[in-house]
């Protein structure tokens, strides 16, 4: 059984200050649960509707609802210690990721699947972009989480530094498919709405468009920043 202030506890870490105060995160379900536990992941609790080798505390599938932050739970949750920042941020020596303000923790989330599936390992965030902790940034990652390295920090001061080609989408960029791309570099991804701020523009070296290929009237003004993330990272890829 678990008890009611358990149940507080986790339900509070849904919210940003009280995960860094206690310096913990929640992840819900088998294969993300499985996936961070695989990749060292320090447990501080587990919980499970079924019995598992590990010591997760057995506990009914309506207590399960109650903690869980999903509309329908996955039979296990897990409370993780959240990994130690590295002292400084490390130079890109391959193909990264840049977010500059993407705010949408669904974006967050399927945006680190995507470098993972691609097999870039780490992706920079600005200071206003969704914190990666979120439950809900965890939950779309589908266990990402555990092979992307996430790293805070001032963007401007990174790009600053940066000796290799900074690449950003951009609507005035040119057309992704007749552009020349390195195997080395960071690919910028801005925020839903404003796209890449005015500060961190200035540094992108390669602007790129994704073309629209709408030949008849009106069509959307933009893509949604995660399918932007995965038709440039495909094409990357694909000139290797």
């Amino acid at each position: 059984m678990i008890s009611k202030n358990q149940i507080k506890f986790v339900r509070s870490l849904e919210l940003k200050k009280n995960r860094k105060r206690e310096n913990l995160f929640v992840a819900e379900g088998p294969k993300v649960v499985g996936d961070l536990l695989q990749a060292g992941y320090t447990v501080h609790s587990i919980f499970s509707t079924i019995p598992r080798s590990d010591d997760a505390q057995l506990i009914t599938e309506e207590e399960l609802q109650r903690i869980s932050f999903l509309q329908h739970p996955q039979e296990v949750l897990a409370v993780f210690h959240i990994p130690s920042p590295d002292d400084m941020v490390r130079q890109p020596s391959s193909l990264s990721l840049a977010l500059d303000g993407v705010q949408d923790p669904g974006n967050v989330g399927t945006i680190i699947r995507i470098a993972d599936w691609f097999g870039i390992d780490t992706i920079y965030c600005s200071q206003d972009t969704a914190d990666v902790y979120n439950p809900k940034v965890v939950q779309a990652t589908m266990g990402s989480l555990a092979h992307v390295h996430i790293i805070y920090c001032d963007l401007t001061e990174l790009l600053s530094h940066a000796k290799c080609p900074i690449y950003g989408t951009l609507l005035d960029g040119q057309n992704l498919y007749n552009q020349s791309l390195s195997t080395e570099g960071i690919i910028v991804m801005g925020n839903e709405g404003n796209g890449i701020s005015q500060t961190v523009r200035h540094y992108v070296t390669h602007r790129l468009l994704i073309p629209n290929y709408h030949k008849e009237g009106s069509t959307a003004e933009s893509l949604n920043v995660a399918i932007a993330t995965a038709i440039t990272c495909a094409e990357f890829r694909r000139r290797q």
